[in-house]
């Protein structure tokens, strides 16, 4: 039998069959060491094979399909593992806060080269604009002109009285997406406004995946009357970039993407070396002062603060 995974507690898993069915699945013993080098072998969105074990409504998880793609996270105080916070993903959506919390341009950063790197579109969801004041208008348009000059669509909502939210519903049709952001940025508000019927569940769904060790992170995912899936994430504090080679950094940032054939060098670091095109961009004001110094910041391996 083959199905979706839906939910993940770390040792079992919900695996969503074709005709909807939900059951509860275990893994191998001998999965987890064939080559797999994340703390989870398995994540919300990957496509497996599984069978029904004798006598009982539960199954055994045999094989994992293919992956399209996915989107992967240093383990907190495991640097040297990794996380895989969903698969096969369509979108990604990071839900950011200019306060309470705010949300550092540093992290909005790693979270665009971790997709980049992995080939997932992302869009950057401003929530809670029900409570800018105009001076906080003004500084959300120069942040949006910022990202969407180099072509990362963003979006001003507010979850508590639904603004946008209808449009919002709309870029989510048909596709599986993933929802992230850090704790406090009215994510799982704005789970509930898309999906009123949720609201106790995806409450539940947060308390639950909190418990249990801060190096693990579990997520949900959430069929949509319009067809698609949400997969809900809980909060992350940390997103550290990992599996990226400091010379491969630069093609993750779209500004420096369309500039390094123009460089003088062919191994060009876009630090200090002369004829360099992303440098002298940067001089002209064509690339952004924050996007360079996330990018600085990722490469010296500074790449895990929030």
């Amino acid at each position: 039998m083959q199905g979706l995974i839906t939910k993940s507690t770390g040792s079992w898993y919900q695996v969503q069959t074709p005709d909807g069915q939900r059951i509860d699945c275990r893994i191998k013993g001998k999965f987890r060491i064939k080559g797999i080098t994340t703390t989870n072998p398995l994540a919300v969105g990957d496509v497996v094979d599984f069978d029904m074990e004798p006598e009982q409504e539960s199954g055994v998880i045999t094989n994992l399909q293919q992956r399209k793609n996915y989107i992967i996270r240093k383990a907190i105080n495991l640097s040297k593992q990794a996380q895989i916070i969903a698969a096969n993903l369509d979108q990604a959506m990071l839900v950011v806060t200019l306060a309470s919390p705010r949300t550092s341009l540093g992290f909005i950063d790693r979270f665009l080269v971790t997709a980049e790197a992995y080939d997932i579109p992302a869009r950057l969801i401003f929530n809670k604009v029900d409570l800018f004041s105009d001076e906080g208008l003004e500084i959300l348009a120069d942040l949006k002109a910022v990202y969407e000059k180099i072509g990362y669509p963003c979006y001003e909502v507010s979850a508590l009285e639904g603004t946008n939210i209808d449009f919002v519903q709309e870029l989510l049709k048909d596709k599986i997406t993933l929802f992230s952001g850090h704790s406090g940025v009215g994510k799982s508000s704005l789970i509930n406004a898309l999906l009123p019927d949720l609201d106790l569940r995806t409450h539940m769904v947060s308390e639950w995946s909190d418990k249990g060790m801060h190096t693990t992170t579990f997520a949900e995912m959430f069929e949509l009357p319009q067809g698609g899936f949400i997969i809900d994430t809980p909060g992350i504090r940390e997103l550290g970039v990992i599996d990226i080679e400091k010379a491969e950094l630069s093609h993750f940032f779209p500004e420096m993407r369309s500039r390094m054939n123009q460089c003088r060098f062919n191994n060009c670091r876009h630090i200090n070396e002369p004829g360099c095109a992303v440098l002298e961009a940067l001089e002209e004001g064509e690339i952004e002062l924050s996007r360079y110094e996330s990018y600085l910041s990722i490469y010296n391996g500074n790449d895990t603060r929030s």
